[in-house]
């Protein structure tokens, strides 16, 4: 990427859901955003931030993610660490931040065996569900980019697209559920609530992890949930720092890149494949399925439409 650096997040386009345009004081709002966050975190192919992206509060969750970090490195390393520690963490959105995780976690604990089964007993059109849902998204990171790309643009887009389809061609392993497996599944499976377009579950999925990961939260595994946690922790320290400094640095090229990323991402929500994850062509019910997928468009636009409504209502709100 070639983008100069700058000190600051350059400007999103003023008809766009962006940072700083949800209203983090509406905890009932933050509370359904995690809990449709918490849901797609269950589902194979589809990302956690997209849905942050979606709903306009994905540059917020990233800056907060950053202060928490910052807070914790400051108590441990200093200098003034009670004192640096206690101005990083008034930093952080909490009417955000607090609501979404109560919101996610309450989703993925009540509904991650109803998913697991749906995804299960109809695949084809869960598939085609979260087909729609998903390329209903990618319009968010390209309005988020500023429009207007150039060769430049239109060349990291291409990557994105071609990590995107590299990724989700990934073969499916077998690993056994061992505390020293699911420590790096864990670090790399949490990088889908940062970045659009990459799914948690897709990750464990192809490590083999996703029915014992599922199956320990419908249980309550204690033991497997806090060490799955405790690592997933420790990806996300890492993935905040990155995806901050590329939003901050580089941020129209992050968001072609994202784009990219997302629609590469779509060939693992293909309806129509085998077990083996291999593509096939339309079956008798493409009609049907056609039309799940574009009620998935749907819902998402809707969403964009509402985030913007509330943003520009928020607006002149404080013009006034």
């Amino acid at each position: 990427m070639t983008d100069a650096p700058s000190t600051a997040t350059p400007p999103n386009p003023p008809s766009v859901p962006a940072a700083g345009g949800t209203s983090p004081t509406n905890l009932g709002g933050n509370l359904l955003r995690g809990a449709l966050i918490g849901v797609v975190e269950t589902i194979p192919g589809v990302s956690g931030g997209t849905v942050a992206l979606v709903t306009g509060i994905y540059d917020d969750l990233i800056d907060s993610g950053h202060h928490l970090t910052a807070a914790a490195r400051r108590l441990i390393t200093g200098p003034e660490r009670l004192r640096g520690m206690r101005e990083e963490l008034r930093a952080v959105s909490w009417t955000l931040v607090i609501p979404v995780v109560i919101g996610m976690a309450a989703a993925v604990l009540l509904l991650a065996g109803p998913v697991s089964r749906l995804v299960d007993t109809y695949p084809q059109a869960m598939r085609a569900l979260f087909f729609g849902l998903v390329a209903g998204s990618v319009l968010v990171p390209v309005r988020l980019s500023g429009g207007g790309w150039k060769v430049p643009e239109f060349l990291r887009f291409a990557l994105g697209v071609c990590a995107g389809i590299l990724f989700t061609s990934l073969p499916t392993a077998a690993l056994e559920p061992s505390p020293w497996i699911i420590a790096p599944a864990a670090a790399i499976a949490i990088c889908a609530l940062v970045l659009p377009g990459v799914s948690g579950s897709f990750i464990l999925l192809s490590l083999g992890l996703y029915q014992p990961t599922l199956q320990a939260v419908d249980e309550r595994d204690l033991r497997y949930i806090a060490w799955f946690g405790l690592w997933a922790c420790v990806g996300l320290v890492v993935i905040v720092k990155l995806m901050r400094r590329l939003l901050t640095r580089h941020h129209r090229a992050t968001m072609v890149v994202l784009a990219g990323v997302m629609i590469g991402a779509l060939r693992s929500l293909w309806p129509w494949q085998d077990a083996t994850g291999t593509l096939t062509a339309p079956g008798a019910t493409w009609p049907i399925l056609l039309l799940i997928a574009v009620l998935g468009v749907a819902v998402v636009q809707l969403l964009v439409l509402v985030e913007s409504r509330k943003i520009a209502r928020a607006a002149r709100s404080t013009t006034v």
